[in-house]
């Protein structure tokens, strides 16, 4: 009814050989701890900027997502791979690659919802100008149970941890790096109501703070409870956090505040559409 989650934040460098050997290094630090799960952070392997994502994108399989394989079955883990840019016919998406323990891409989450905003004074960013949304959800079996994925700027829509829920979701894992704008207003709070919202654990996995970076993200990797409470915490430096994830405690607060039944599906409902 347990099992050991971590989380990788770590220092994002220009240089992608360095942040691949860097990722393995801790990935195996993690599962060496007991981490059956473990979760990189949004653009591991490239700064993130999109200036960037052209030069460092590429296909899958490729070179990133290879030694992500390889450690995977190395560590007999389940690894989400945080996300990359990836380059398919032309166009250029941000994706998450997770990978079982035999080393099998078990799904490949391109990010739903662009980032682009604008607040006036602090940040304007547009992934639009470089990057194409995907369009399909992304879940994975596990022993435990059923995760769904989703990268950063996805943790915003509500609808789609709702329909993760739905599927069967008992863990949702958002590899994101929110800003010094939004992360200190929005990060922990965003998690911690989609957690609340759907009774699920959710993790996010950041870069670390790094002050020099062209995009500075705000850190602090998080794994919060199906109470809404938060149960691991990073600060905004380079570190591995982990977590025991406790389903028969999920199963316990579904049944004390039944919501999932107390629905009412004869006024309104959130339904994926079929293409």
């Amino acid at each position: 009814a347990k099992f050991r989650l971590s989380l990788v934040q770590f220092l994002v460098s220009p240089v992608k050989s360095e942040n691949l050997n860097r990722a393995c290094k801790l990935i195996k630090e993690a599962a060496q701890k007991g981490a059956q799960i473990v979760a990189l952070p949004e653009c591991f392997n490239s700064p993130y900027g999109t200036k960037y994502f052209p030069e460092y994108a590429e296909k899958i399989p490729g070179e990133s997502t290879e030694r992500l394989s390889q450690v995977a079955k190395e560590c007999g883990i389940y690894l989400i791979g945080g996300s990359i840019p990836e380059e398919d016919s032309g166009k250029l998406y941000n994706t998450c690659a997770v990978f079982g323990p035999d080393g099998t891409l078990l799904v490949k989450h391109r990010k739903i919802h662009l980032f682009d905003i604008d607040v006036p004074g602090k940040i304007r960013f547009q992934e639009s100008e470089t990057l194409s949304p995907g369009d399909s959800f992304s879940v994975f079996e596990t022993p435990y149970c059923k995760v769904g994925v989703g990268i950063c700027y996805d943790i915003r829509f509500a609808e789609l941890a709702q329909l993760y829920s739905k599927k069967g979701c008992q863990l949702l894992v958002y590899p994101g790096a929110f800003n010094m704008t939004t992360g200190p207003a929005h990060w922990e709070l965003l998690q911690r109501a989609r957690a609340l919202d759907n009774q699920v654990y959710v993790a996010t996995a950041s870069p670390a703070r790094d002050e020099k970076a062209s995009y500075v993200a705000w850190g602090h990797s998080t794994i919060v409870s199906p109470w809404g409470e938060v149960i691991a915490k990073a600060g905004s430096e380079e570190t591995v956090i982990s977590a025991d994830i406790d389903l028969e405690y999920l199963a316990e607060i579904r049944e004390q505040i039944p919501i999932r039944r107390q629905r009412r599906h004869d006024l309104y409902s959130v339904e994926e559409k079929k293409n």
